[in-house]
């Protein structure tokens, strides 16, 4: 019997010292994000140490076992080693299979070894991806992490993506982003198994890519005259003869390592030079490309109409145009050269004598069919280089060219049109790709363009519309996300912007349509946001926001406040008061009802832990709530807010001014009476407004308040004065008007629009709430 003992304990300490994991991985541990096509888990696990080896035999399998094995160096302070051949046991191989096809790979893992098969470099990249993302999130870490055990399950993986066009456009014009910077996307890219990036590199508001035959390009186009400080859209002409300082450009050297960079990790860049508008960059350095010779600055903001666009009647136009795309084709390798082609205002060539006559020359129509001329004369020549040329949808107009592949950004119609003709698409519809909107509620949320695009919409994406025949969908290469940059300031507001929506979009092109499920994703993303933790990613949390949704019962003098998360079957819970939100929050189940004055804090839980940042409001019942209020400015149709008892109803607007909260006055003042219906002893009153200066909304200048006994005889009890100021945000601002206690039954309030912006442009005056205490 002692013996017996003796055994098992020994037995048992040899399973010990194997590395045996006790832990019985399930199909909840594959946290892979795209998620595979299929998976099998078997029992059992790989263990990763410093005696584990990488079989290589070629250039590339050594740079790409090299990648993760820095990971494992710096995170486990061990140092897998890279072998040609084969050990008995704990080692990584790539076999290669000319069966499978280009981006598909079959990952088999077992306790001995990992087989990697695929086709090619772009199948064992996405197999090493995979790998990575079984292994614990703190292989991630900069730093050495203890007590990790390395190991990921026994599993078989076969993948392959469902789209073969996988892609983010990065605006490089509206914003400049540096060569650090695009290889960090590139390898953030990688990681989600994307492969295309696009890169925006000319706009009206900077020219980005060294020509060397055209040096002001980049000498006057690459810069603007810096008002940073003012919204994108309420920035003033620019002088032509004032020097820019805000910008910078990328050199054909830089680019070309970018490119080198992006194919190690099977990403195709795309350039972007866009004609024949959004290219104020390009007149402002050579003015003969306009149909005027006209002088223009590069503009440091926001532009419409686009009018100065390139002369289509010159053919030094078109010769500028081949020199561009030779130097741009000799940078980039890519199969396709977008054009842009999209928002070309063409009153100059109606104006035009030349472009009038190049119109009656080639027996054109009118200035949409000179744009069809312009595009389908620069893709030939596109074509002649081997290249096939992309274009936004409006490139559609007058004539699609004969070989271009549509980028379908204005809904998915210009897709629908593109296929039926016969031709590729990228769908790319703004109602789910364009990260420049809005992922959260605006009140807490970064400045962005005024729409809204959550991570569950993006989640929808699909690039195939329901309608589309067997024959269309086979056109449709796959999709991509776009962020436009007029709102950034910096990568960190990128990757705000990108993150983790981009993983939502990743799923949506790489993954069966079958297999999507959004309670699913939401799952596998929290171990990817860890990823992003360790990576200091500055991913956006929006998801995690609690939102609120609030109803007035006037006749009750009651609120009604509906609390909504995007995740599915949120644990949302909250606390009325002052109290912390983790002390004895309670968990919501209905509308809640407030008669008086409170404060409420909400939050979504996850393990009995509050996640996000706390939603916090104050639903404030003061004296005017639910009395009768006499417009004698009435507020404009467009923005109603609540009708007639919009300015007291005890709900306050967001910095969405599209929330059906606001009213709004177009040049006028505003000017209201409220009548208590009874005196009362009133010292405050509290006006509500917002500013969003891009939008044409501005503060009041002034705000006056007088009050009176029998609504004849008004006496004024204050004012305040608020000269324009240049402001760059959105901002909710209460104006507040103190005076000494006094009886009355009628409050007005009259404040001061603006009238015009400094753009010379009407102004806008919002108001949501007059509190009267």
């Amino acid at each position: 019997m002692r013996i017996l003992k003796s055994f098992l304990v020994i037995l048992f300490l040899a399973v010990l010292s194997s590395g045996y994991s006790q832990k019985i991985y399930t199909e909840k541990d594959i946290q892979i994000i795209p998620k595979p096509v299929k998976v099998v888990i078997n029992k059992g696990v790989f263990e990763f140490s410093g005696k584990t080896r990488y079989v290589a035999n070629t250039e590339f399998q050594k740079e790409i076992s090299e990648a993760i094995i820095r990971k494992f160096e710096k995170a486990a302070g061990f140092k897998p080693e890279i072998s040609t051949k084969i050990p008995q046991h704990n080692f990584i191989q790539f076999k290669v299979d000319k069966n499978l096809s280009k981006e598909a790979y079959t990952l088999d893992v077992n306790t001995k070894n990992i087989t990697i098969t695929a086709q090619g470099n772009a199948g064992f990249i996405y197999a090493l991806e995979s790998i990575r993302q079984l292994l614990p999130e703190a292989i991630e870490s900069k730093n050495r992490v203890a007590n990790v055990k390395w190991e990921i399950p026994n599993v078989t993986i076969n993948d392959e993506p469902r789209f073969q066009w996988r892609g983010l456009m990065l605006d490089l014009s509206r914003h400049f982003f540096d060569k650090k910077y695009v290889t960090e996307m590139i390898d953030r890219l990688a990681m989600l198994k994307m492969n295309v990036l696009h890169l925006h590199l000319v706009d009206d508001q900077g020219w980005r890519m060294e020509i060397k035959k055209y040096p002001k390009l980049t000498e006057v186009g690459a810069w603007r005259v810096d008002q940073e400080n003012r919204s994108w859209n309420a920035r003033l002409a620019v002088n032509p003869d004032e020097k820019g300082t805000y910008g910078g450009f990328l050199t054909q050297k830089e680019l070309k390592e970018i490119v080198k960079y992006a194919a190690s990790k099977n990403i195709e860049i795309i350039p972007e030079i866009e004609m024949p508008a959004h290219v104020s960059s390009a007149i402002a350095s050579y003015p003969e490309l306009a149909c005027f010779n006209q002088r223009i600055g590069v503009p440091s903001g926001g532009l419409w109409p686009i009018t100065d666009i390139y002369c289509a009647g010159k053919e030094s136009t078109f010769e500028f145009l081949q020199n561009v795309i030779d130097e741009v084709i000799a940078v980039f390798p890519s199969k396709y050269i977008h054009i842009g082609g999209d928002e070309a205002t063409k009153t100059n060539w109606e104006k035009c004598p030349l472009c009038q006559k190049r119109i009656k020359d080639e027996g054109l129509k009118d200035v949409h069919e000179l744009q069809s001329y312009f595009v389908k004369r620069m893709e030939k020549y596109i074509n002649s280089k081997g290249k096939r040329l992309i274009g936004w949808d409006e490139i559609l107009e007058g004539g699609l060219a004969p070989e271009a592949t549509v980028m379908s950004w204005r809904g998915t119609k210009g897709g629908i049109e593109a296929t039926e003709q016969g031709h590729d698409v990228i769908m790319t519809p703004e109602s789910h790709c364009y990260f420049n909107f809005y992922q959260g509620p605006q009140n807490e949320e970064p400045l962005a363009f005024d729409a809204y695009i959550p991570l569950s919409k993006v989640y929808e994406f699909d690039p195939v519309v329901p309608t589309m025949t067997t024959e269309q969908a086979n056109h449709v290469l796959g999709g991509q996300a776009n962020l436009w940059s007029e709102h950034l300031v910096g990568p960190k507001d990128s990757e705000y912007m990108i993150f983790p929506r981009l993983a939502a979009l990743s799923e949506t092109l790489w993954s069966t349509k079958e297999s999507r499920d959004w309670n699913d994703f939401t799952m596998r993303l929290t171990s990817l946001l860890k990823r992003y933790d360790y990576l200091g990613i500055n991913y956006a949390k929006s998801a995690y926001l609690v939102t609120a949704f609030s109803t007035a019962d006037l006749v009750k003098k009651q609120i009604n406040v509906t609390l909504k998360n995007e995740f599915p079957n949120p644990d949302i819970r909250y606390v009325l008061g002052n109290r912390s939100i983790d002390q004895n929050a309670v968990k919501y189940t209905n509308p809640l009802e407030f008669k008086e004055t409170t404060i409420l804090k909400a939050s979504l839980f996850q393990n009995d832990k509050p996640v996000g940042r706390t939603f916090t409001d104050t639903i404030i019942f003061h004296k005017a709530v639910g009395h009768k209020v006499n417009y004698l400015t009435a507020y404009n149709e467009n923005y109603k807010g609540d009708g007639p008892f919009g300015m007291v109803n005890a709900i306050r607007g967001s910095k969405n001014f599209h929330d059906g909260q606001w009213q709004a006055w177009l040049v006028n003042d505003m000017e209201i009476v409220i009548d208590l219906e009874k005196e009362e002893s009133i010292k405050q009153v509290i006006i509500g407004t917002l500013e969003s200066q891009g939008s044409g909304v501005f503060f009041p200048t002034q705000i006056k308040v007088l009050v009176s006994k029998d609504g004849s005889n008004y006496s004024e009890v204050g004012k305040v004065d608020r000269p324009f100021a240049v402001n760059p945000n959105s901002e909710l601002k209460d104006f507040k008007i103190n005076f000494e206690s006094r009886n009355a039954r009628f409050v007005k309030v009259i404040a001061t629009n603006l009238k015009k912006s400094p753009k010379g442009e009407d102004s806008w005056l919002f108001a949501d709430e007059i509190l009267v205490n």
